[in-house]
């Protein structure tokens, strides 16, 4: 029996920001972010527009009215917590109208809990063959004005579906991890915005890669040659491609060498246009990679790169089906192009927004441009969403 990715949705915030604009306002050469980061635009979400609903836009996206009658498990994988209580999961659940006997559960380690989320629906799925479990990678990247990180923030989220006899990828049994405790990256709960050591951050992501690969290429007895692709978690793609070259060493040959550089570039179009959206941005690149590359196949192996800060990190590959390429929807660059592009003020305007709550925990909000669901009002302290 074979488990894996059986469809896969994504859906962003309705609004972007030039990276050149930024750049202006901050007084940054526009080529640090363009050339030094290899980002062009970011994805900005208004307060109307959180985990919730865009998981639920991602999903929608992708589901049936069967499916939503058979899934009996629904994963939110996040870092943006909307709730220290509630799972997100739940929220979702009621909004997509999923039938009631369903678990519905929220994961957290950084930017790697989706993975973890697709082990969990992997492992479930082998114990209960007929069951389809929805597993949704969802972030708000949010960084302080100003800051170093300011220009990596994002926001989107990814919907896989995960069952047995999947049409898009079948995943393999050779998942490697490792655990290390540093503090690369974190977010305490007094905080709205996390803390980071960006240089300490990037040698840890590139550590784990190299110390991970090697014990990886140990016990599955598989190189580089082995794999059509390599997906990776994108805090930005420039570190994403040093990723890639940190792999690929000087024996590697040429055509090889070529085909995975190939290969890379389809899979961060996309994250060049969103940012980081944290659990999502690997799968993005895995969605980016399947509808931009011109040379994939079925029986592909591709590989996958998670990393989360704090730190977990895991190696692990599949295969793509026979047929993969009829599961895909319209290209998402449609919708890209579609965002709103707003000015730097008005970016930062929205980024200082909060709910102001009267005394008795009612807020209303401003009625922004968002998906099919809306984060309408909080009352008595209560999230309220509805279907646009």
């Amino acid at each position: 029996m074979t488990i894996g990715i059986d469809k896969i949705g994504f859906a962003t915030a309705r609004y972007q920001l030039s990276m050149a604009d930024l750049a202006s306002a901050r007084n940054t050469d526009p080529n640090k972010y363009s050339i030094g980061l290899m980002l062009d635009r970011l994805s900005i979400a208004p307060i109307t527009e959180d985990i919730v609903t865009l998981g639920a836009a991602a999903a929608e996206k992708i589901l049936t009215d069967e499916d939503k009658a058979t899934i009996d498990m629904v994963i939110v994988a996040s870092e943006s917590s909307i709730d220290q209580s509630k799972a997100a999961a739940v929220f979702v659940h009621g909004l997509l109208g999923i039938q009631p006997f369903a678990r519905s559960i929220e994961m957290k380690e950084a930017c790697y809990s989706a993975t973890a989320g697709l082990n969990y629906a992997k492992l479930y799925v082998s114990a209960n063959p007929q069951s389809k479990v929805l597993v949704i990678a969802s972030d708000i990247a949010k960084y302080g004005i100003k800051t170093s990180g300011e220009p990596t923030q994002g926001a989107g989220a990814l919907a896989m579906l995960v069952t047995a006899q999947p049409r898009i990828i079948a995943f393999n049994d050779d998942n490697i991890a490792q655990t290390r405790d540093v503090m690369d990256f974190w977010r305490p709960n007094y905080s709205v915005t996390p803390f980071v050591q960006g240089m300490f951050s990037t040698k840890q992501y590139l550590d784990s890669l190299k110390t991970v690969w090697t014990e990886y290429q140990k016990r599955q007895n598989l190189s580089l040659e082995d794999f059509a692709a390599f997906c990776f978690h994108i805090p930005y793609p420039k570190l994403a491609n040093k990723g890639l070259n940190k792999l690929m060493d000087k024996t590697l040959d040429d055509k090889v060498r070529a085909q995975l550089q190939e290969h890379f570039d389809s899979s961060i179009h996309y994250s060049r246009q969103v940012g980081n959206i944290y659990t999502g941005s690997l799968y993005l690149s895995f969605l980016s990679l399947l509808e931009n590359a011109q040379s994939l196949q079925a029986g592909d192996r591709i590989g996958f790169f998670s990393y989360g800060s704090g730190a977990v990190s895991e190696i692990f590959s599949g295969n793509l089906v026979d047929g993969f390429k009829n599961m895909l929807g319209d290209s998402q660059q449609k919708e890209l192009d579609q965002r709103k592009l707003i000015s730097v003020p008005e970016y930062e305007m929205m980024f200082f927004e909060e709910a102001d709550l009267d005394q008795d925990g009612n807020a209303s909000f401003i009625d922004y441009d968002t998906h099919t669901f809306v984060l309408d009002s909080i009352v008595e302290h209560q999230r309220r969403y509805k279907r646009r």
